[in-house]
């Protein structure tokens, strides 16, 4: 809380100048958990700049792409909203519902990452239409109690972590929580662990139009994590769903969990007094560069038809500033894109760590941009995998041949 107090005292010199007469703006979001805190940053930004107002809504996060597409061409969008990025950014930005975003109506944005930025930017011709807001790393989160108790230190090959998954089962413990019911979490768990797998090497091959999907890094990465599920997630985990993998997780049952670094928060919420650690899924052996999934998870926009721009830029200077940054990574312990930001809980200062080291998080961050979407594939190919109804290297040519449909290096 003092981290947001002291950021009133300081935005006046550093915000757009608000409007001489009084603006009430509308501001949506996905994310309904985060209501308490977004409301506290209204009023930090509303004492320093008198005369605006905002309302801030949030919709259903599974539904909000289509609420949000369908109000803005109906022209009764929001002033502001939070957008999502790479393709998800692309659908609203092409169609013309968003204001471009310069250096010159939002100057903190020459501060930013160029990755951050390239997230929520058209790739036509790289205009900015969002301020990113928050990256999140696909990783490992341990309980470091149940670690401790059990000998176990975190795994420098993967077969380490095979061992030490089995020395957990042994002991009667679940090693891995996650379940594969819920369809995105089929993407989780592959990039989750198995990026290291697949090396750099093959990322910027893949990257360069010199590789696909039928590669063997690739292909035999997904075995050795249908290996691993197979062995070491809870029985029955193909119809597992998410909340209750989090809850197998976050009550202590099990020593494991694949997930992104927002799920930090959510378990400590759970279980005030679970004790975790994060790593990095490690590759074959101890020299494999220990890779995490990362990705940028969406943007702050101007409706390009706003009636009160003016305004809506002035707020969006805001949520583009330090303070916010600061308070945003305090108050919602979420790792801020905003340059400069410290963070104080050690977990997300070892993740912004292991950040360092990283490959982005492939489907979302690469093949969201047409149909079919590669998470969509990824995720109904590993969930037959899991089921024993197809193969990595199967796997390889259906996403190779599928995204052939609009990947234009997949074209033959």
């Amino acid at each position: 809380m003092k981290t947001i107090v002291r950021a009133g005292t300081l935005l006046s010199a550093l915000l757009v100048a608000a409007p001489a007469f009084a603006q009430d703006l509308t501001f949506w979001s996905w994310r309904q958990e985060d209501r308490a805190a977004y409301e506290q940053f209204i009023d930090t930004f509303e004492a320093a700049n008198p005369g605006i107002t905002v309302k801030f809504e949030t919709f259903e996060a599974t539904n909000y792409n289509t609420i949000l597409s369908t109000a803005l061409a109906g022209g009764t969008g929001p002033d502001v909203m939070m957008v999502r990025a790479y393709g998800g950014l692309e659908n609203v930005a092409v169609a013309g519902y968003l204001e471009e975003l310069t250096t010159e109506s939002v100057p903190a944005l020459a501060n930013f990452a160029e990755p951050a930025l390239a997230a929520e930017s058209v790739r036509a011709d790289g205009k900015i239409y969002a301020v990113p807001f928050a990256s999140q790393t696909q990783l490992v989160i341990y309980n470091s109690k149940i670690f401790a108790d059990n000998g176990i230190e975190e795994p420098q090959t993967w077969d380490d972590l095979m061992a030490a998954s089995q020395k957990l089962k042994d002991a009667g413990i679940i090693p891995f929580a996650n379940g594969t019911a819920t369809a995105w979490q089929n993407e989780t768990v592959t990039f989750g662990l198995g990026s290291s797998l697949m090396g750099k090497a093959f990322y910027d091959e893949l990257m360069a139009g010199t590789a696909d999907f039928t590669d063997a890094r690739f292909t035999s990465a997904l075995a050795s994590v249908n290996e691993l599920a197979q062995d070491y997630f809870p029985d029955g985990f193909i119809g597992l769903d998410y909340p209750s993998a989090q809850q197998l997780f976050s009550s202590g049952m099990s020593a494991m969990f694949v997930g992104g670094s927002y799920e930090l928060a959510t378990f400590k919420a759970q279980n005030p007094d679970i004790e975790m650690g994060v790593f990095a899924a490690p590759g074959k052996t101890a020299e494999d560069a220990k890779l995490v999934g990362l990705y940028f998870d969406g943007g702050y926009s101007v409706n390009a038809a706003s009636p009160n721009k003016e305004a809506a830029i002035t707020f969006v200077n805001y949520l583009a500033s330090p303070e916010f940054g600061q308070a945003f990574a305090n108050t919602l312990n979420n790792i801020s894109t905003i340059p400069g930001v410290t963070f104080d809980n050690p977990l997300l200062a070892e993740v912004n760590d292991l950040n360092k080291s990283s490959i982005p998080y492939l489907m979302l961050a690469h093949f969201r941009y047409g149909e079919p979407s590669g998470s969509v594939l990824i995720q109904g190919e590993m969930q037959k995998l899991f089921s024993g109804e197809t193969t990595p290297e199967a796997i390889g040519e259906a996403l190779t041949t599928g995204l052939a449909a609009w990947y234009e290096p997949f074209k033959k």
